[in-house]
């Protein structure tokens, strides 16, 4: 099952997605009712997107699960939350939340790329944590692209998030400036100049310079050919983990670009399963 929902973060009414492991199943009026509680009784409204075309067997309420909290890349409708992947994560025994950031999807606020908007990740694990059947000991982040700013931020922030993974993610936002001159304008916007302006803006969105400061076991994902996010973001965030002492696993998809053909896309994400679970 999954469900779009409305959540609080900043006081914004920002938007996300609640995935829950296959097989498992919560009535939409328990979710709004969890959701509400969370918030003093403000009823927030939440829409049952897809089911599974077998009948759940369980409810969702028997155990406390395990989450993964996933980042989308991009910026507005550019790499919006791959409800494909949701499902695709689902079957792996966790819940599932993508938040959408601000601004994005009738949310309100702006996304700032890993500005303000770092909040949204931080409101949506502080929910996810109260929820009665959520394992607050198990809640993991993965950031695919410029989402591992996100995911980043919120592993230094937040000291028990069990794991950190960037999947193909943006470890030097300067780099990317530099490298990617079809995002330039767009960087220019929303992070409010270029890098010789405001470098220190562009330093705190650089999850690099976070590297000393991350307490969880990280795992770096990167194809080695990726056009989008070069390859040299993944392994020179390998070496500054390695070097600040932060255990760190590595796995290069050879001869990939930034998105992986299906049939290496769905065992990159078995792997990664299986390192968050080891």
């Amino acid at each position: 099952m999954i469900f779009h929902i409305t959540y609080l973060s900043d006081g914004l009414k920002v938007k996300g997605y609640l995935s829950l492991p296959h097989g498992y199943d919560l009535p939409t009026s328990e979710l709004e009712s969890f959701i509400a509680q969370s918030y003093g009784s403000m009823k927030l409204p939440v829409t049952e997107l897809a089911s599974s075309i077998h009948p759940a067997l369980q409810d969702l309420r028997s155990r406390q699960w395990p989450v993964l909290i996933y980042c989308r890349g991009g910026v507005g409708k550019v790499g919006r939350v791959k409800t494909d992947w949701l499902e695709q994560f689902s079957n792996y025994g966790h819940i599932i939340f993508a938040p959408t950031y601000r601004g994005n999807e009738g949310g309100d606020g702006r996304d700032e790329f890993g500005g303000s908007d770092q909040e949204d990740v931080l409101s949506a694990y502080r929910l996810l944590e109260g929820l009665p059947f959520v394992d607050e000991n198990r809640i993991s982040v993965m950031g695919f692209s410029r989402g591992s700013i996100n995911a980043t931020h919120t592993a230094t922030q937040i000291p028990k998030v069990h794991k950190l993974i960037h999947w193909g993610g943006v470890s030097d936002l300067t780099q990317t400036y530099e490298e990617r001159v079809d995002l330039r304008k767009m960087l220019k916007r929303v992070v409010g100049g270029s890098p010789n302006k405001i470098p220190e803006s562009y330093q705190l969105r650089s999850p690099i310079f976070m590297a000393d400061k991350i307490q969880c076991p990280v795992l770096i994902m990167h194809g080695t050919q990726d056009t989008q996010v070069d390859f040299s973001h993944g392994l020179n965030m390998y070496n500054k983990l390695v070097e600040a002492g932060v255990p760190t696993e590595f796995h290069p998809y050879d001869g990939h670009d930034h998105h992986l053909p299906l049939d290496t896309h769905l065992v990159a994400i078995k792997r990664m399963f299986q390192w968050i679970e080891q």
